[in-house]
């Protein structure tokens, strides 16, 4: 892991650590930060996670405004469009870490474990998270497992592997907060 992205993971465990023991960092700048940031952003880190609004990056990690790329979608998957916006922060925005990040309870992950007909494009979704899924396994280590191989799909992208940004999945528990790196 280069020092830039190992200080960016350093970062994101201290917010998680102040989010679980509630003493979050004061964040009343808000107008300096609109303004620094119309200048332009640069996060330190690129979050791929689920759309479920139990999740949300820039609280469990304790961030400010500009901090974190956010991607956002039902079940974490990755697809063009994801790779594509991942592709333009570690490329353009020279953002040094991704993270994939799975969590517990996922309902697109439940979904798919369930199976039978899925309407509309949810089906879509379902194909892409049906590869990490172990029918025997509970919802919360097929969420862990579908996040590890989402995490290696994004390795696998020629411009990240040529801005050698690092890519680590963790696993957000919904009940205690606290995000476990895999």
């Amino acid at each position: 892991m280069n020092r830039n992205s190992q200080k960016a993971l350093e970062l994101l465990k201290e917010g998680n650590a102040r989010f679980v023991s509630g003493n979050l960092a004061p964040k009343d700048h808000y107008d300096e930060d609109r303004q620094r940031l119309s200048q332009g952003q640069h996060p330190f880190a690129v979050v791929l996670c689920c759309s479920d609004s139990r999740v949300v990056p820039e609280i469990l990690f304790d961030q400010k405004l500009g901090d974190l790329f956010v991607i956002r979608n039902a079940g974490n998957v990755v697809d063009d469009d994801v790779l594509g916006s991942i592709e333009y922060a570690v490329e353009h925005l020279e953002s040094p870490l991704v993270i994939v990040l799975g969590h517990s309870d996922c309902g697109a992950v439940t979904a798919t474990c369930q199976g039978g007909e899925l309407p509309g494009h949810i089906v879509e979704i379902a194909k892409r998270i049906k590869p990490s899924i172990d029918e025997g396994c509970c919802i919360n280590d097929n969420a862990r497992r579908h996040a590890e191989r989402m995490t290696q799909l994004i390795k696998n992208d020629p411009i990240v592997e040529h801005t050698n940004a690092k890519v680590v999945a963790g696993f957000y528990d919904i009940a205690t907060g606290m995000v476990e790196w895999q």
